[in-house]
């Protein structure tokens, strides 16, 4: 069965284009606009297996999302991938600290998308 990939990103344009790398790969992708919409397709879809998320995002930033999740026993495991514009270090060291497994900076590459998400998929 195809893995599950939550790609949370308040922007339509890296939100499509990052659905259809993963769709390309054979991943089953469901999108969400903001951290609040993210919070709600986990608790509402099939359980995800990887969770792709921006950081700057209105309602609810990626930060607040990636500590919501892994505050549920339920999503402690799941893989966190931040995918965002903010590549300072202050950043990059607070989205791992609150339980990111990866921080790319965009632009990122489609092939080291890919090869990042099966990476952590095993």
């Amino acid at each position: 069965m195809a893995k599950r990939i939550l790609i949370v990103d308040d922007s339509k344009t890296v939100r499509n284009l990052v659905a259809f790398i993963m769709k390309k790969e054979g991943f089953k992708v469901i999108i969400a606009e903001d951290g609040l919409d993210g919070l709600e397709k986990l608790y509402t879809e099939e359980k995800v297996d990887l969770i792709i998320s921006d950081i700057n995002m209105p309602r609810m930033d990626g930060f607040t999302f990636i500590r919501t999740v892994r505050e549920q026993e339920a999503y402690r495991d799941v893989p966190i991938v931040v995918l965002s514009t903010e590549g300072q270090e202050k950043d990059i060291q607070k989205g791992l600290g609150l339980g990111a497994n990866l921080y790319m900076v965009k632009p990122a590459q489609p092939e080291t998308m890919v090869k990042n998400v099966k990476m952590l998929l095993g």
